[in-house]
């Protein structure tokens, strides 16, 4: 059966040809598509083949009445709204149809033109509403399923990052790692995780420092900015991959359930730097780095001085960082934002500390047969025995080229190599 219907869609049910014939011409002379049966035997086969905005059916035919009739098609059309047509407007026949719900409408013979056309249109617009209805209900059932999942998905990914978290305290104790070497190691995970992640975090990091290096902050108030630049964005490793290069690479192709997940990252951010950091402050500051001083941020929607000292500082760093802009254009941003997206006091702080900075370049993975003079290495290149070949962060010629790739006929380079664009 046809599912999608024009909405003008309309079937015409009566044993008298010239009634059918009139009811026809008229309806189809304002832009109807109509379909005529002489019985309610023919249209019942229509009805199982096609769906219908609206059945119009005399009440008096041979073989079947209209009531008859719209009993048995009201499974086949259920949304259909259906009008009876009949010259005698007995009670009973009103009781009827009204307790087996068969109708939408009654048209009384004789009608006038006005009332036949402006019942049809109720009858269609009706019908709109109720297909566009349980559309809705559809598609809202669908999106409910595909957040749930979502909702599922980042729960077992947050379980997951805890019991490395776990790992990573074990191997933290018995190493005696101080607590820099934490923050190296929470770095080092989400440089592995996304190579872009772990760029733009010693981005902004190394422009926190600048800040705490000024007169302007109180000693817990540099290690809180300094700890939460290494941690802000860590919560990003729980969004699924393919979310998350949507996010870097093309955000205006995040759907709205896409976007939902991504706004979580700062209250993940907030538990998993609760497993370094036992400070509340850290915490506070990581969650409300995406806050705007207008109020209109997330995840709290947090205003003006409600929002972290050293949270307003973080998004103001975080923000020039991930603009991508040029640094005079990303400064230039910054200053047009100023009382709307950042607190005015930590811009100009911002100004104050940084000098103009070079942001992180864009990273891509390439094969040995891809590279290029130019580029320079993200990682150092190692042998299968761990001998160093080429060091981190060199600029490619034709010779360390040629040297790579003399090496790789030998022994195979089996890392991934990663460049900056």
């Amino acid at each position: 059966m046809d599912t999608k219907p024009a909405p003008g869609t309309i079937l015409l049910v009566d044993d008298d040809c010239d009634l059918l014939e009139t009811l026809t011409e008229q309806l189809r002379w304002e832009g109807y598509y109509v379909t005529a049966c002489a019985s309610a035997a023919e249209a019942l086969v229509q009805c199982r083949d096609t769906q219908y905005a609206t059945i119009i059916s005399d009440q008096h035919m041979p073989g079947m009445t209209g009531l008859e009739f719209f009993g048995r098609v009201r499974d086949l059309q259920p949304h259909a709204s259906r009008i009876l047509i009949t010259g005698v407007l007995a009670l009973d026949t009103v009781v009827d149809a009204i307790n087996h719900g068969e109708i939408f409408r009654f048209l009384a013979k004789p009608w006038s033109r006005a009332e036949l056309l402006a019942t049809v249109e109720n009858a269609v617009q009706r019908y709109r509403l109720l297909t566009d209805n349980v559309r809705l209900r559809a598609d809202t059932m669908s999106l409910n399923r595909q957040l749930a999942s979502a909702n599922s998905d980042l729960m077992e990914k947050l379980e997951q990052l805890t019991a490395q978290k776990r790992e990573l305290d074990a191997a933290h104790e018995a190493l005696g790692s101080n607590f820099e070497h934490s923050l190296e190691l929470c770095y080092r995970l989400m440089n592995t995780f996304y190579p872009l992640l772990g760029a733009r975090t010693k981005a902004v990091v190394e422009l926190c420092k600048k800040i705490a290096a000024t007169d302007d902050l109180s000693f817990e108030d540099r290690r809180v900015l300094i700890t939460s630049a290494w941690l802000h964005d860590i919560g990003l490793i729980g969004v699924p991959r393919q979310v998350l290069q949507k996010f870097f690479d093309r955000p205006r192709d995040c759907r709205p359930e896409d976007w939902k997940i991504i706004q979580q990252h700062p209250i993940y951010g907030q538990t998993l730097a609760g497993f370094v950091d036992h400070l509340d402050a850290v915490g506070a500051t990581i969650r409300g780095h995406h806050e705007r001083f207008d109020g209109k941020g997330y995840p709290d929607r947090l205003i003006g001085q409600s929002i972290p000292w050293t949270a307003r500082l973080l998004a103001v760093v975080a923000a020039y960082v991930e603009t991508g802009l040029r640094p005079h254009e990303a400064t230039q941003h910054l200053v047009k934002e100023s009382g709307a997206a950042f607190d005015p006091e930590a811009v100009r702080l911002f100004c104050k500390a940084n000098q103009v900075e070079e942001l992180p370049r864009a990273i891509t993975e390439v094969k040995v047969g891809d590279l290029r003079p130019g580029m320079a290495l993200v990682d150092g290149v190692f042998s299968p025995s761990g001998l160093l070949l080429i060091p981190e962060g060199q600029q490619l010629t034709d010779s360390t080229i040629a040297k790579i790739r003399s090496h790789n006929l030998v022994n195979r380079v089996t890392q991934r190599l990663k460049v900056y664009r």
